[in-house]
This record gives structure tokens, C-alpha cells and sequence, in this order.
């Protein structure tokens, strides 16, 4: 399997996403940051189904919107699992009064630049992590040109 994303849809409806256009998006963000692309499964999922891998694999119990786990076992080289509760993103995209198609892509994009090396633990990590944020959305063409 090379330069391959899947996507997988677990006890939820399908979101209206382009998945060939998010699909462009992710590599070229890949491709920017100098890494490769080997495979990357985005599955989207309701609360719970994300809570329970929240417990069983990471010990935390409490809701989050994203999980991602790096499988990649070479530098520079992109491999992994990420999952995401489309149910957090609905909820997000409320209290922050943007619009649920962002605020997707915001989760989507977040959870790659984990796998690209970048971490959101201390104050400075989250302001470098935003910023990489803001910078891939504004390069995506469904965000500013919703259809």
C-alpha cells in the first residue's frame, strides 16, 4: 500500500465531505511538511465509539473529538490511524460558532500534523499547532469555498 487514504464510517452516516478533494488536501499538506505519504485510515465514528478506544488504548475516559495513532516505523514517512467522533466535531463547531464543514477539516488536519511531529502539550506547542491549523485550512478549497 502506498500513497493511500481510506476512509471508514463506524456506527455513523457517511458526512458530506469530498473525500477526492480532502484527499488532495491531506497530501499536499503531507508533501509540504517534506514527509511521505505509506497509508492513513481516517474512520469517523460517533462519541462512544471513540470513548471506548479512548479507555481501552489510552486509559483516558472522557470524550474527545480526535485519536490518532502513529503506526509509521520510518522517519519523514506518514502511517497511521486516526479516529474521530463526528458527533464532538457537531458539538465543537457549536460552542465556537463556526461552521461544522471547518471545524471537520480543523480535527482532520490537527490529527496529521500529530503524525507530522507536532504536539499540542504546553502553551507554545498548542500556539505552533493553531497556526499550522489555520495555515492548511487556508489551503483547503472546500473550507473557503464551501459547496
Amino acid at each position: 500500500m502506498s500513497n493511500l487514504i481510506e476512509y471508514f464510517f463506524e456506527d455513523i452516516n457517511q458526512p458530506n465531505l469530498n473525500l477526492e478533494q480532502t484527499s488532495a488536501w491531506i497530501k499536499s499538506t503531507i508533501q509540504n511538511e517534506g514527509y511521505s505519504l505509506i497509508h492513513l485510515n481516517y474512520i469517523f465514528c460517533s462519541d462512544e465509539y471513540l470513548h471506548k478506544i479512548n479507555v481501552e488504548y489510552l486509559d483516558h475516559d472522557y470524550y474527545t473529538d480526535i485519536i490518532t495513532f502513529d503506526n509509521s516505523e520510518q522517519s519523514g514517512k506518514i502511517e497511521g490511524d486516526l479516529f474521530i467522533s463526528l458527533e464532538r466535531i457537531t458539538d465543537n463547531a457549536t460552542s465556537l460558532n463556526i461552521t461544522y464543514l471547518t471545524e471537520l477539516n480543523r480535527v482532520i488536519i490537527h490529527g496529521l500534523l500529530h503524525l507530522l511531529g507536532y504536539n499540542d502539550k504546553t502553551e507554545n506547542e498548542q500556539s505552533e499547532m493553531t497556526e499550522k491549523e489555520n495555515f492548511y485550512l487556508s489551503k483547503n478549497p472546500l473550507v473557503n469555498n464551501p459547496q
